[in-house]
Order: structure tokens, then sequence, then C-alpha cells
């Protein structure tokens, strides 16, 4: 029988979200760092655009493609215990990358090693320690959790821009893997994998209820927890407006927004200034967002965001070609509302198909997520090799976004969503 909670003036919760939101700035950075290695690569190994967006393109859909398998490694090993040995992994592969001479191993350690890995430290793991710790503010936390990214690039783009610029993309690999090395021992003494570890309740309740321990086979699960998923109508509304999200966001300008400044003769340090400038304004608008998840219809949210993005994305190439002020205000419209769509994506799938599958069914709607930011990492690069400009495919994923904020508009409402996952 479950114990009831003592008062307490201090929730250890917080700091796991302190952990937590570290990781995943650091991951964060190692995401979008491909879009300032770029035309270094270019350069040093005449590799061409399209060749170098085809990576990425594999490890953003490996990115998604491991979220749902990590939910239930997590559910089975623990969630501290994945998240050091996927910095192990991360610090490994990074060590070999300055020593790669041809594309095979740059697929090999960051289109393959490095999807794997960034994809366990990603939306996935926020949402379930989310689910774990917090009842009551979980929109909030999620929201908090997922603008960790857009930290990430606020801290570290311009910093790895600049050592980049000025003594080469190598030494930005290795001040990476200095943070990872800083960071590997806070996780591995102060994570905690569930409020029961510490003899606290989820914030919100009151009863402190030991973990139901992980039943089933660890890759077996998510597929027979997908099955039951796509029987809902809303598994599959949401899927498809996370497929156009990506589309839009990391596989786009994320990976090619500094690129095409490039085309523009702007400087690499300015062009990631503005990504920088992005995370900013995510920061604000994504947190903000949580919150607002928390007290408003969730469809109508994702309805706003998706349209103001579409219509910023139109924007874009005019600002390209007007200078720097427009791609600023291009940059903090943007900005607020570029992965604002998680939190209520995220309390959309929670609500209708409960806490305990929540974290292996977002998963599986974040594999639609990076299956659209695939598409739009290479999409784009082919594009950009035959047209000679992005013009076309910003312009196209504005009207993508659009179409989204309609089909959000058909998400069922909570009340006549899909049962539950059993």
């Amino acid at each position: 029988m479950p114990n009831v909670q003592k008062a307490s003036k201090f929730y250890y919760g917080w700091v796991v979200i302190a952990i937590v939101f570290l990781t995943l700035l650091v991951s964060a950075a190692i995401s979008t760092f491909p879009s300032v290695l770029m035309q270094s690569l270019e350069k040093e190994y005449n590799w061409d655009r399209s060749t170098i967006s085809g990576v990425i393109s594999i490890r953003i859909l490996l990115f998604g493609l491991v979220g749902p398998f990590s939910a239930s490694l997590m559910a089975r090993f623990g969630i501290r215990r994945m998240m050091v040995s996927s910095m192990l992994v991360l610090i490994f592969s990074l060590g070999f990358t300055p020593m790669m001479t041809e594309v095979w191993q740059f697929v090999l350690l960051w289109g393959i090693v490095g999807g794997l890995a960034t994809g366990t430290l990603a939306n996935v793991l926020g949402v379930t320690v989310a689910n774990r710790w917090f009842v009551k503010h979980k929109g909030l936390v999620i929201g908090l959790l997922t603008a960790s990214a857009a930290t990430g690039q606020l801290l570290f783009l311009p910093l790895l821009a600049q050592i980049t610029t000025e003594i080469g993309w190598r030494y930005a690999v290795y001040t990476i893997i200095a943070a990872l090395l800083f960071l590997l021992p806070v996780v591995a003494i102060w994570m905690r994998n569930h409020p029961f570890d510490v003899g606290a309740a989820a914030l919100g309740t009151t009863e402190i209820s030991k973990p139901a321990p992980f039943i089933g086979n660890l890759f077996l699960t998510p597929i027979l927890v997908l099955g039951s998923a796509m029987r809902s109508v809303t598994f599959w509304l949401l899927a498809g407006t996370f497929f156009l999200c990506g589309f839009s966001t990391n596989g786009l300008i994320g990976t090619h927004l500094i690129p095409a400044c490039g085309d523009y003769n702007i400087p690499i340090v300015m062009a990631a200034g503005l990504l920088a400038l992005m995370g900013l304004f995510d920061l604000v608008g994504t947190t903000l967002s949580g919150w607002l998840s928390d007290r408003f219809d969730s469809r109508w949210l994702l309805f706003w965001y998706y349209g103001l993005r579409g219509l910023s994305l139109i924007f874009l190439p005019y600002a390209l070609e007007m200078g720097y002020m427009q791609l600023t205000i291009f940059a903090v419209f943007y900005g607020l509302d570029w992965i604002a769509t998680v939190p209520p994506t995220a309390k959309l799938t929670s609500d209708t198909f409960g806490r305990e599958k929540a974290g292996m069914v977002f998963g599986w709607i974040l594999v639609a997520h990076q299956a659209g930011a695939s598409t739009a990492a290479y999409g784009a690069g082919v594009m950009r090799e035959l047209l000679g400009s992005y013009t076309i495919p910003f312009v196209f994923a504005g009207f993508v976004c659009l179409f989204a904020a309609l089909i959000a508009l058909k998400i069922r409402s909570l009340k006549k969503a899909a049962p539950a996952v059993a």
C-alpha cells in the first residue's frame, strides 16, 4: 500500500529537472553543430552540400527512431544509467570525428552513432522525466525542458562558430567533449530515476508509490504500443502535424539557415548569432507554451504556433535579400514558436494515452517529427544544389506549416479522444 508523503519544503524533482535541462542543452548543441560544420567540410574535403545534408538527414532520422526504444530502455534499466551510457558513446564518437577523412566515417560517427546517442538524450527523456516527477506544473516542466534545446543554441552556437572560424572546427568538437566530460559526473552522482528513490511522491500528489516494473520485451514492447496507438485517430493527427513540425524546424532552419546566410555573404559567426537569437526567444516562447498548455486548449495553441511559423518562413527569403535587420525580425518571430509545439503535443499525448505509455507513444510521434526533419534536411540540400538558392524550400515549408495549423484543429477534444493504450 502506498505511503503518504510528508510535508517537505524542498522537492528533489527540481534538482532532477536541472540536471536533465543541462543534459538536453549539451545534446542540442551537438545536434545543431553540423550546420556550423557544413561550410568547413565543403572546403576541407571538397564534399558537396547534398552529401553533407544526406549525412545530417541520417542523423536526424535515427535521432527520432531511437526515441520509443529509449523510453523502454529507461523503463527497464533506469534513466540515470541510460543518460550516462549515451554520454559515453557521444564522447567516443566525437573523439574520433577530428580524425575522419572519408564520407563513410562521417556517416558512421555523426550520422549513425551520433544520431542514436543524441536521440536518447532528447525530448523523450524530458517527457519521461516530467511524467514521473510532476502532475502539477507538468506542462510548464515539459516546456522548460524542451526550451533547453533553444538554450543550447543560445550558449553554444556562437561560441562554436567563433572557434571554428578562428582556430578550426576540430577545436569546436573538443569544446563539446569538454562540456560532456564536465556533465558526466553530475549525472552519475545526482540524477535519480523516480520520486520513490528519494522517498517522495510526484509533485501534485501525496502518495509515494513504487514504480511498476517494466514488463515485456525491450524492443517488442514499443512496437506493440505503436500498434495499439495507431488505432487512434488522435495519434495520426499528432504524428502528422509533428512530421510537418520537423520539416519546418531542425531539418530546414536548424540545418540550412547558416549555409543560406553564406549564400548572401553573411559571415558564419553572424549567422550563428541569428540561430542563437532564435534560441533566446524560443526559450521564452516554449516555456510560456508549457504554461499555456496547462490552461488552454492545446489544439488552438498548435493552430496559432503553426500558422505564425508558416508566415515567418514565407517572409524568410525576403529577409535574406534585404539584410540583417529583416533577418533579426524573422529570428524573433520564428524563434518564439520554433519548438513551442512540443508542450501541447506532449500534453495531448499524455492525456490521451496515459502517463505510463506516454513516453513510448510520444517517442513514436517524435519519429514522425524527425522523419519530416530528415526529409527537409536532405531535400533542401538537393534543391539548393539544383536551383542555386533556398527560396523554394523556405516558402514551401511556410505553406506546409499553414496546412499543419488546419490539421491541428481536427485533433479530437480530450473528452472524445480514443481510449488510452492498454
